[in-house]
């Protein structure tokens, strides 16, 4: 969603570093994302951007509009009413179980050494490297925090399998 709204600031004009215009802005656009895994999509005003919120663009610009009070106040309203209207999803974010869902059954704080982090980065997109991980995770770092109660997984020696796997089975743990 964070990118979403990037996106359409970016596709404007509009100066993405400042938070005066971000915030005057972030209301406009109609946000829409799927949340049926096997088709996940994001649409912003009736538009398809699932790939064009990956670009290197979006990527630079993402950390500073994500750090827009006004623009948290709006995306974390919009992601609680997904969850509450969905019954049981899986969701991620950095902040999903310290501000957004901080009730949640299963909270997981997913960790992995930067050099795998950047190393499937890159594998998304040839542009990515592990200064631009390490960077927004140092601009991220605010709205990064790690649930109390929240399992920390280290994915670093992990496939996508495995991941998931090891979610699975905490989640199987927790509903005993």
């Amino acid at each position: 969603m964070y990118r979403a709204l990037t996106w359409w600031l970016l596709d404007r004009g509009a100066d993405t570093a400042d938070p005066e215009v971000v915030a005057r802005l972030a209301a406009e656009p109609v946000i829409e994302v799927g949340t049926d895994p096997a088709a996940p999509w994001t649409r912003v005003d009736g538009t398809d951007v699932s790939e064009a919120i990956r670009t290197r663009e979006v990527t630079g610009a993402v950390s500073a509009v994500a750090a827009v009070p006004q623009v948290r106040a709006r995306l974390i309203a919009m992601q609680r009413e997904i969850i509450a209207s969905a019954g049981g999803i899986v969701a991620e974010g950095r902040d999903i179980g310290t501000v957004v869902a901080p009730d949640a059954q299963v909270k997981v704080f997913l960790t992995a050494d930067g050099a795998a982090r950047a190393g499937r980065r890159a594998a998304e997109a040839s542009w990515s490297t592990q200064a631009g991980v390490d960077r927004r995770d140092r601009m991220d770092a605010a709205q990064s925090g790690k649930a109390g109660d929240a399992v920390e997984v280290d994915s670093t020696e992990l496939d996508l399998d495995g991941v998931v796997g090891v979610i699975v089975g905490l989640a199987l743990q927790k509903s005993r």
